[in-house]
């Protein structure tokens, strides 16, 4: 990483930044390197004369030129590979492209094309980025961390490649899905890239294909487990706490049975978060607000079956019932309005290897001894004729699951019924928006874990709302960050939720998104900060400040500053 120091003015924004780096070290630093926008004194000055075309440009000429070569890439899988090889030559550049074209590049950068990304991982490898840690080196956790070249960082995100989106355990290969991620909260947030670091947690893996792949590049060896895999966790997180002590921590892509345990483990003795349950939950829920606010309808009057009960139907689950119960309802009563479906079929108390956050929500008996069941299967359709869900959500990753007589026989018993094929990459995905909305005559309620193109529906063009994480967890990072709060609570989710479900704007007529456009998801991750912000310092996980000139002087922004030449560097504080 770069050695310069960051100079800002009184109001925190950049003035200028002082290197010692000089000729091909400058250029080969992605951070600090502007390529063809250097100017003419800086070429002088940094011993870069003869290294660089005549011609000086703007960051902007620049974003033209590359823009052009990536509109030529065919495949999107390329796509990725080019931006990330952008990144590496040329950090500023690579930001300034995918903020100016974020609808079109965020699912190259991120979902759906990041999973191609992981599963390409060793076959593809280029450059290293961020931080490899092996169950084999636990001995050295602190080592790694201390070599590190920074003390400045602000967020971590860390899997251990167990449950990459859909595609489940793709052992080393998640790093992908960490950098992917801290792309998106520079993106969507203005989180400074170079306060980031993404790890790696190799714990070996249970993926057979690349256990006999001789080009993985991970620790070919079975997943470790139980005592062992804790004490691993511990060490990491204990290291993580020494090393950066005012870390934002956030989990991503951890396993069914580890990322629950990691979360709670930990939460209230540090700043953590986890997406895959808590940011899915928050955008899912606000989705969900939106559309009982399109009914004129409450939450509490829902009825709600997930097919899919793994970390992330749960979490959903988790947030769905927190807000039922702020909404009026009992923790009972709201629970008894969730059912989830799991391999084996509705989760009941009588099942096996039935998961703690699971059991909350597992039917009695008794419940359900009155139900017209066929052979004894509590399958989803069955489910369905016997509860009649106003609301069906997809965790299952199992591609066409919601057929058409599932959400036919569902549109039987609710006008508008509220369909969410969650399940991602796309080819997961329970049910095409297209064959939902033939299947329901337009009535249906749709939003998606995969971006999907507009429906056309008799005189109408239908937008599908994709319930995709970035609405929510960029803008609570910010927020986090800005106050430096010291934990992440419910009521900051629940904040951070409300501002999301305000910034969407619903009609009358059925046709309405319901959650806002990606062009605007900086203005939405503002006002999600804000209110995490204001919710943290009001539960007192934060000290009480200016949040608006907090917020404002941790946003960075992709453009190139005036640089200074200094005798000895240091790693950047900006």
């Amino acid at each position: 990483m770069a050695e310069f120091t960051v100079i800002k003015d009184d109001n925190g924004k950049i003035k200028y930044i002082e290197t010692a780096l000089t000729g091909n070290q400058l250029l080969e630093n992605y951070a600090l390197n502007k390529g063809t926008a250097f100017t003419q004194a800086e070429r002088e000055s940094f011993e870069l004369l003869g290294k660089l075309p005549l011609r000086i440009e703007t960051l902007e000429e620049q974003v033209k030129r590359v823009y052009q070569q990536f509109k030529k890439i065919p495949s999107a899988l390329a796509k990725n590979i080019y931006l990330n090889e952008l990144h590496d030559q040329n950090e500023t550049l690579f930001y300034k492209l995918t903020d100016d074209h974020i609808n079109e590049m965020l699912p190259i950068v991120y979902t759906p094309t990041i999973g191609d990304a992981v599963e390409n991982f060793s076959l593809e490898f280029r450059h290293p980025r961020g931080l490899f840690i092996s169950y084999s080196d636990q001995e050295h956790i602190e080592k790694i961390l201390d070599a590190y070249s920074s003390d400045n960082i602000d967020v971590i995100v860390v899997t251990d490649g167990e449950g990459v989106l859909g595609i489940g355990d793709q052992g080393v290969g998640g790093i992908h899905i960490s950098i992917g991620k801290l792309a998106v909260y520079t993106l969507c947030a203005g989180i400074n890239p170079n306060r980031v670091l993404p790890i790696q947690l190799d714990v070996g893996t249970n993926n057979e294909a690349l256990l006999n792949d001789p080009m993985y590049l991970g620790w070919k060896h079975e997943r470790i487990v139980g005592e062992d895999y804790d004490n691993f966790i511990g060490a990491f997180v204990s290291a993580v706490q020494k090393k950066f002590p005012n870390i934002y921590l956030h989990w991503e892509d951890f396993g069914r049975d580890t990322a629950r345990k990691n979360l709670d483990r930990y939460r209230n003795k540090m700043c953590t978060f986890n997406d895959d349950m808590q940011g899915t939950g928050a955008v899912v829920l606000s989705a969900l607000l939106s559309a009982s606010k399109l009914l004129k309808q409450d939450l509490t009057e829902q009825r709600i079956v997930f097919l899919g009960a793994g970390t992330s139907a749960t979490g959903i689950a988790d947030q769905i019932r927190d807000a039922m119960i702020r909404q009026g309802l009992s923790d009972d009563a709201a629970r008894d309005r969730i059912y989830l479906l799991g391999r084996r079929g509705l989760i009941t108390d009588e099942l096996s290897d039935v998961t703690s956050f699971q059991k909350i929500y597992a039917k009695k008996q008794n419940e359900i001894s009155a139900w017209e069941v066929k052979d004894g299967a509590l399958d989803l359709l069955t489910v369905i004729k016997n509860v009649k869900p106003t609301i069906l959500i997809g965790c299952s990753t199992v591609g066409g699951a919601f057929t058409e007589e599932i959400v036919k026989t569902m549109a039987e018993h609710v006008e508008h019924p509220i369909i969410f094929p969650l399940s991602n990459p796309t080819k997961k995905a329970e049910a095409i928006p297209a064959d939902i909305l033939s299947w329901t005559k337009g009535n249906a309620l749709i939003a998606t874990g995969s971006p999907f193109d507009p429906v056309e529906f008799g005189s109408k063009k239908i937008q599908i709302s994709q319930c995709n994480n970035s609405f929510v967890f960029p803008g609570i990072g910010l927020g986090v960050i800005a106050v430096k709060a010291k934990q992440v609570t419910d009521g900051m989710i629940w904040a951070g939720c409300q501002a999301l479900t305000e910034c969407v704007l619903v009609e009358q007529d059925f046709s309405s998104p319901l959650l806002p456009d990606l062009d605007n998801i900086k203005e939405v991750s503002m006002k999600v900060a804000t209110a995490v912000a204001k919710q943290a310092i009001a539960e007192g996980v934060a000290d009480d400040v200016d949040i608006k000139k907090a917020i404002e002087s941790t946003i960075w922004e992709p453009r190139y500053y005036p640089y200074n030449s200094q005798d000895v560097g240091c790693r950047s504080s900006q």
